[in-house]
Order: C-alpha cells, then sequence, then structure tokens
C-alpha cells in the first residue's frame, strides 16, 4: 500500500465520553474546531494513520501525538488538564529524513543537521537551546526535555523561524518563549 493510500484511509473517531460512550465523530482529515461536531471529546480511538490531537481550536495549544490504538480515557493517559478541541492528521512518509537546528532565532547561532532521531542535542551537540528549525524532509516531533519527554509539538517541512509565537498554551503563565526543545525523533512510517 503506498503513502497516499495509506494517508486516504487514516481515521479517527472522537466520543464525548470516556469509554467511547456518548455521541461520535469520525474524522479523516484535518479539523481546526470540533465544537460543531461534540460538545467534549474524552476517549478516542485511532483505527488507521497518526494524528496530532490539540486543546484549543486551530490547532493551538498543547499538542499530543496518537497513533492507530484505543485512547479509552486519553486525559488521565497525557495529563491533560482540558478536552481535544481540533486534530491534524499526519500524513504518512516514506523516504530521508533531514532537520537543521539552531541554537537561535531565525536561523542565527550554531546550526546541526540532523538525519535521524536525536535523544538529547545537549549530549550530542553541546547546545543548550534550539529556538529555530527548517524541516527540509518528514515529518517530526520535538520535545521539551531530553529522551522525548516533556510538551510536544509536531514540525512538517518548512522554516520555523521562532518558536516564539507557534500557538503553543503552556498554562502556567508560561509562554513558548520559555519552552526549550531538547529532543527531536521521526514520525516513522512503522508507526502506521
Amino acid at each position: 500500500m503506498s503513502a497516499t493510500d495509506m494517508n486516504m484511509m487514516s481515521r479517527v473517531v472522537f466520543y464525548e465520553d470516556r469509554n467511547f460512550m456518548g455521541r461520535s465523530y469520525e474524522c479523516s482529515s484535518d479539523c481546526a474546531d470540533m465544537s460543531s461536531y461534540l460538545s467534549r471529546c474524552h476517549s478516542c480511538r485511532v483505527e488507521r494513520g497518526c494524528f496530532m490531537v490539540y486543546d484549543r481550536t486551530n490547532f493551538m495549544g498543547n499538542q499530543y501525538f496518537m497513533r492507530r490504538g484505543e485512547y479509552a480515557d486519553y486525559m488521565s493517559m497525557f495529563g491533560m488538564n482540558d478536552c481535544i478541541r481540533s486534530c491534524r492528521m499526519i500524513p504518512m512518509y516514506r523516504g530521508s529524513y533531514r532537520m537543521r537546528i539552531y541554537e537561535r532565532e531565525n536561523f542565527g547561532g550554531h546550526m546541526y543537521e540532523l538525519m535521524d532521531d536525536c535523544d538529547n542535542i545537549m549530549d550530542r551537540y553541546r547546545m543548550s537551546n534550539c529556538m529555530s528549525c527548517h524541516v527540509m524532509d518528514g515529518h517530526w516531533l520535538m520535545y521539551e526535555q531530553p529522551h522525548y519527554r516533556g510538551r510536544m509539538m509536531y514540525f512538517r517541512p518548512g522554516e520555523y523561524r521562532s518558536f516564539m509565537n507557534m500557538g503553543m498554551g503552556m498554562g502556567m503563565g508560561m509562554g513558548m518563549g520559555h519552552m526549550r526543545f531538547m529532543s527531536m525523533r521521526r514520525i516513522m512510517d512503522s508507526y502506521y
């Protein structure tokens, strides 16, 4: 099956209540605002593909990666404070992966190129901060802590000159400017 065929078949079903109860909404593409379909969302089944879910509309707020599986009570699984409000389908990708990370905004400071997962940029590159990146190939998840822990953010091919205003609601008065990305991994086709 080709990546294009797999993308066309991606599907997630969201449920209003825990344990797949209540009204449901089936989705196979991006949805910027689920409130017109469900008043709340407390569980989901990813039947095919991979999705990023967000706790705010328009792909904003905290992000969570979901691949095929059942999430009967994802709020307690992920420590979420709020319901899913939007979702983005992650297209399947087969090919090489390449991303450049920079220690300062606007591609400033030291640059390192990654083609594989990096569980700790401090250990590998002696880099204490990553403030911008350019994703040339593939789809990536970046994490605020080493070893793929903490809050995450999804990056698809493109230039990201500053992580300051990317819509990540951090809560507790922390804005994106306080977030550091310390590890990153590829979203591989084996996740699908």
